[in-house]
C-alpha cells in the first residue's frame, strides 16, 4: 500500500501536470485560435504520449469545460472582490471599481476572455446546464447589481421606458429576478446597456481593434465610464 507521502507526491505531480496542460491549451489558443486546442497538440508540446494525456482529460471537450470554468471563476472572483472592497454608500465608485476590475482581468487574461466571451471552440459541446454555470450566474448577478446600485438615481431617467418581461430571455430572468425581485424590466434593460458599454470597449481592445485608432485605450475606457456613470444620474468623477 502506498504511503501517505507517496500519495501526496503523486497528487502534487498530477495537479502540476493538470495545470500545465491547461496553460499549454491557452498558449495554443493564443497562437493558433480556439481550433488549435487538441489533446494531441498539447501532448506534443509537453513531450507526453497522447494516451498519457487522456489520463488527465478523457476528451478535448472535458478540457475546454474545465478551462471555461477556471477562467470564468477567476473573473467572478476578481469583480466580486472589487465590488466588495468599495463602500455600498457610493454606487458610482462601486460601478467604477467593478468596471476597472473587469478590464484589468481581461487584459491580464486575453485568452480567457476570448474563450468565455469571444471565439467559439469548433465542435465544442458544453455539458448539460452549460460550462461554468455557477461562475456565469455570479457574473450575471454582479452585472445586474450595477444597475440595481444605480437604479434609485436612474429610475427617473427611464420613466418612459416600455420594456416588458416578455422582452427578455427566460434564462436571463431566471438568473436575475430571484436575486433582485424589485428591479423592473427597465432596470434589467439598463443592466444590458451597461454591459454593452463595458464589454464593447474591452472587446475592441482585447482583439486589437483599437491598436491603430488610439494610443490611450485606458483613457478612452475611463472617459466612457465617466460618461456612463453620469448618464445613470450619479455624480461623475475624473
Amino acid at each position: 500500500m502506498a504511503s501517505t507521502g507517496t500519495r501526496g507526491r503523486r497528487e502534487r505531480l498530477r495537479a502540476e501536470t493538470t495545470a500545465e496542460i491547461k496553460s499549454v491549451a491557452l498558449e495554443l489558443m493564443a497562437s493558433g485560435g480556439p481550433g488549435a486546442i487538441t489533446l494531441r497538440a498539447i501532448a506534443r508540446e509537453m513531450g507526453m504520449t497522447p494516451n498519457a494525456i487522456y489520463g488527465y482529460f478523457a476528451t478535448r471537450d472535458d478540457l475546454i469545460t474545465t478551462l471555461i470554468d477556471d477562467v470564468y471563476t477567476s473573473l467572478a472572483d476578481t469583480v466580486d472582490a472589487a465590488w466588495d472592497a468599495t463602500p455600498a454608500s457610493d454606487p458610482a465608485d462601486r460601478i467604477r471599481a467593478w468596471a476597472h476590475a473587469f478590464r484589468g482581468w481581461a487584459l491580464a487574461n486575453p485568452e480567457g476572455f476570448r474563450l468565455v466571451y469571444g471565439d467559439p471552440v469548433p465542435g465544442y459541446v458544453a455539458p448539460e446546464g452549460g460550462a461554468a454555470p455557477d461562475a456565469a450566474q455570479r457574473v450575471c448577478t454582479a452585472l445586474t447589481g450595477l444597475a440595481v446600485a444605480a437604479w434609485p438615481h436612474a429610475e427617473r431617467l427611464y420613466a418612459a421606458s416600455d420594456f416588458q418581461w416578455s422582452d427578455f430571455d427566460p434564462g436571463l430572468l431566471d438568473k436575475v429576478r430571484p436575486a433582485f425581485p424589485h428591479l423592473p424590466p427597465a432596470g434589467v434593460a439598463l443592466a444590458l446597456r451597461i454591459w454593452g458599454h463595458l464589454h464593447g470597449l474591452v472587446s475592441l481592445e482585447i482583439y486589437g481593434h483599437l491598436r491603430n485608432q488610439t494610443t490611450s485605450p485606458e483613457k478612452l475606457f475611463h472617459e466612457e465610464l465617466t460618461q456612463l456613470v453620469a448618464s445613470l444620474g450619479l455624480a461623475p468623477k475624473r
